[in-house]
This record gives structure tokens, C-alpha cells and sequence, in this order.
């Protein structure tokens, strides 16, 4: 557990309230620390901080970083995982390379830095065997994908390096900021347009939630070229190959969301439909959901079913208990924010079906199984729309995610080395999963096959080991 890796969103825009709006809007993909590097065409400086995005008052970054300075703007929002809560600011994002350090507790500044870089993704160490580990500062891959953007360009990195990442780099060398999605596509990123500029992002919500339009994907093997007056060019460098990470649809995006021309709102609702088929003859009196992003598969499970859809939990805030960093403060997220709601009385006697995106480490499904059956419910039903994650695949490898989501394999998987009869007696309560095969047909019913996704954690083959 002690490797940096993340899940994140990252934006590339043309004002400092833009970027500051950008990341707000992709809040839900990390919320333990936020940063922005301002670009002019002489300099590059660079804030990051601890926590959400708004622990940072606008009008003050406007005193830091002076609008009339610069005239790009790179955000990041992050998650720190595998133990590294102690070095969040460290590990956090953007990355540069150079520049003069001013660490302040609560915040970094780096004033006139060479390279600074946002990412989403994980690149394997062994794509920088060969650079000069004395050049890092940090054991971040990001920062070591900023030193191999030096040495090679960009061109040599899409051909050489597969995957896994969709990253904007400014370098005070070029006037443009590049941008690249690796062929397998694995992260998502859009392009967009605002106040007759273009911007990028990690999804289309941030288009959607801040008057601009949303205009496509970033095309994977493709480098993206951002013009300081907000024009922009592209080259295709090597043909795309898709491996999309299907817990974007699943889980991580925003439900509002449409990822390389797919809903997630759709996605889920798919889901739910297909869990209903599968699981048609359990006997309950309602269905709910554990909040927040279940909701359209739930809703979608009890029409599918003829069943009373009703709201059971509340949480007072939207942070999500899987981006805690440790597991103390995973448990602390989930006793202090998941709730019933003060009508529960209701529930006494009832057989209760509570939808769940996935099942990985137990903690939300502990707390709503202590809620509910506290509450005097007959029996709790735990359904998931996703197969059981960190699994030992029938190659022998421990599952996990490789590829920047907070799924290592060496984590503590409820799925690990169990069947389903010990799972249940784990939670304490019956638990069903979609079937691998019918989760795959709902990606395929809208036009993702199943070659092109990554089922890694879940079983499936490593998404790029035949590209290599």
C-alpha cells in the first residue's frame, strides 16, 4: 500500500473563475486536494492545497494569481490513496519540474516552475526505468511522466507508452499546451468551448454545469495543441484501441455525464434493468439505494420489477467514503455522513432490496446493513450492479486496478478468496451480484463491446499487455 496512485479530474481553461468553476464541477472525482497551475507566455506558477476545491477562496487565489499574468489555466482535483495521506500536498497535482518551493502547511506555492502537468491515470514505473530518479522530487509517476515528456516528446510517449492516462503538460520551452489520451482511451477526456475559447476536461460536466459547450472526446492516440488565444490543432499519432474502464459508467463519473458518446445516467439505468432480470424471484416490499450515484439503477430495478421505490438514507454531505485515503478515515466518512432518514419506522418488518454500485471493501454496506436492521427491517437484500471486484483470475494474478483507480490488489477486497456464501456471512446479510455476462450486454446494447473495455478488476485480460 505504499505506491502513489490516484483517480482524479483535471481541466485545461482560459481564466482563473473558469478553471476555480471547472474543478468544482469534478469535485465527485477527488476531493482531498486541489490544485492550478497558471500559464503565461513567460512564466508558470503553481498552487495546490488540501482539500475540496473550495477550502480555497476564489477571490484570494485572484490575489496569488493575477489574471493579467497568464492566460491558461490547468486544474486538478484529487484523491490520495495507498496510505499517502501524510504527503497529500506532495503527491497532489499539477506536477512540475523546476520553479522555487514555498511550503505554507496548508498549501504549496511554486512560482516560475519549467513543466507543471495534470493527469488522470497511472502509468507503470517500468515505462521510466530509465530515467534519472535523482531529477524527482516525489514518488508521483506524474512527475516522472513530465521528465520522459522532456527527454522524448510527445509523439514517442503514445507510440511507446500505452496506457494509462489523459494528461495536459505546459512547458515554458512551447507556447502551446499539449494534451494527450493515451490509444486505450482507459481515461476519459472531452473537449469543449467557452466564452469563444476551447477548453478540455476530464468529462463533459463541467461544460454542462458552466455554460459551455461540450464538442467531443479527446480522440485516444490523438496529442491535442491549446493555443494561448484559444484555438486549438490536433495530430493522430497512433491508432486508437479502446479499453475503456467501465467503473467510469459504473461509478467514478457523474451520472449527467456522457463518456466517449455514452450515458452514465443509461448505463445505470441499464443495470438495474438487468440486475431485475437476473434477480426477479427475491421476495421483498420496497427498494432503495445507498446514496448517491445507485439511484438511477435502483429506480430503474423496482419498474422493471412492479416493486415501491423509496428513499431510505440521507447523507449530509456528497464526499464519497471510497476517496478517503485510509481506512480510519474511510469508516469516519461513513459513520459520520450515511444516515436513515426519521421516518424509518416504516421499515419495521419489511424485506428491503438496497441496489449498490459495487461491493469492493464492505464499509457502506456494514453501515447500511447496522441501519437497517436496527431499524426492525425482516431481511436486507444487497444488490450490486457491478461483479465482485479483486477477485484471483483464472491466470492466478490478484485483481485490482493497475490504472489509477484506488483498487489496488494487494487491498482488502471483500471478493478476495471467498465464495458467495462466505461473503454473505462477512456482511451479514444476503449479497447478489450482476453476472460478468450481463453487465458486458448492457455496455454492448449501447455499442461498447466488450473487447473494448477493461475488465481487469473484475477478471478479465490486462487492457494493454498486447500493445506493448
Amino acid at each position: 500500500m505504499d505506491e502513489p496512485g490516484h483517480n482524479c479530474g483535471w481541466c485545461l481553461a482560459h481564466s482563473l473563475e473558469e478553471c476555480y468553476s471547472f474543478i468544482k464541477s469534478l469535485q465527485h472525482r477527488g476531493r482531498e486536494a486541489a490544485g492550478i497551475a497558471a500559464v503565461g507566455d513567460e512564466r508558470i506558477d503553481v498552487i495546490k492545497w488540501r482539500g475540496p476545491v473550495n477550502t480555497f477562496e476564489l477571490k484570494d487565489l485572484y490575489k496569488i494569481l493575477k489574471p493579467e499574468n497568464y492566460h491558461t489555466f490547468l486544474g486538478h482535483v484529487r484523491y490520495a490513496t495507498r496510505g499517502r495521506k501524510e504527503k497529500i500536498l506532495e503527491d497532489a497535482h499539477p506536477h512540475t519540474i523546476g520553479g522555487k518551493i514555498d511550503e505554507r502547511g496548508s498549501h504549496i506555492i511554486i512560482t516560475d516552475c519549467e513543466v507543471a502537468g495534470v493527469h488522470n491515470g497511472q502509468v507503470d514505473e517500468k515505462y521510466f526505468r530509465d530515467l534519472d530518479k535523482s531529477l524527482l522530487r516525489t514518488e508521483c509517476d506524474t512527475e516522472a511522466f513530465l521528465h520522459l515528456f522532456r527527454e522524448r516528446g510527445e509523439y514517442e510517449i503514445l507510440k511507446e507508452v500505452p496506457g494509462a492516462y489523459t494528461i495536459a503538460i505546459a512547458d515554458k520551452r512551447r507556447k502551446e499546451i499539449v494534451v494527450m489520451r493515451d490509444r486505450t482511451g482507459i481515461k476519459p477526456g472531452v473537449l469543449g468551448f467557452r466564452d469563444g475559447k476551447h477548453a478540455a476536461a476530464s468529462e463533459d460536466i463541467v461544460f454542462k454545469e458552466n455554460k459551455g459547450e461540450f464538442i467531443q472526446d479527446l480522440e485516444p492516440g490523438t496529442v491535442y495543441y491549446f493555443a494561448p488565444n484559444g484555438s486549438y490543432r490536433k495530430e493522430k499519432v497512433v491508432d486508437p484501441n479502446p479499453r475503456y474502464c467501465f467503473f467510469e459508467w459504473n461509478y467514478i463519473a457523474h451520472q449527467d455525464s456522457v463518456l466517449n458518446g455514452v450515458s452514465v445516467r443509461r448505463i445505470r439505468e441499464l443495470l438495474g434493468e438487468k440486475l431485475a432480470e437476473e434477480f426477479s424471484d427475491l421476495e421483498a416490499d420496497l427498494v432503495t439505494y445507498l446514496p448517491r450515484c445507485p439511484e438511477p439503477a435502483a429506480r430503474s430495478f423496482a419498474r422493471k420489477l412492479g416493486l415501491p421505490f423509496n428513499y431510505v438514507f440521507y447523507k449530509m454531505r456528497a464526499e464519497r467514503a471510497f476517496m478517503g485515503s485510509t481506512v480510519s478515515e474511510r469508516q469516519a466518512s461513513i459513520q459520520q455522513n450515511l444516515y436513515l432518514l426519521p421516518d424509518n419506522e416504516k421499515l419495521k418488518g419489511k424485506r428491503v432490496i438496497c441496489i449498490d454500485d459495487s461491493l469492493i471493501r464492505g464499509n457502506n454496506s456494514k453501515r447500511e446493513r447496522e441501519l437497517l436492521y436496527n431499524a426492525g427491517v425482516e431481511k436486507v437484500y444487497h444488490l450490486n450492479y457491478t461483479p465482485p471486484i479483486g477477485i484471483i483470475g483464472q491466470d492466478g494474478k490478484p485483481r485490482g486496478c493497475l490504472f489509477g483507480v484506488d483498487m489496488p490488489p494487494d487491498d482488502n477486497f471483500i471478493a478476495r478468496g471467498r465464495n458467495l456464501e462466505e461473503i454473505e456471512k462477512e456482511m451479514g446479510m444476503p449479497v447478489r451480484y450482476i453476472s460478468v455476462e450481463g453487465m458486458l450486454e448492457v455496455f454492448r446494447k449501447k455499442g461498447i463491446p466488450p473487447e473494448n473495455l477493461c475488465t481487469y478488476c473484475i477478471g478479465g485480460p490486462h487492457p494493454f499487455e498486447d500493445l506493448e
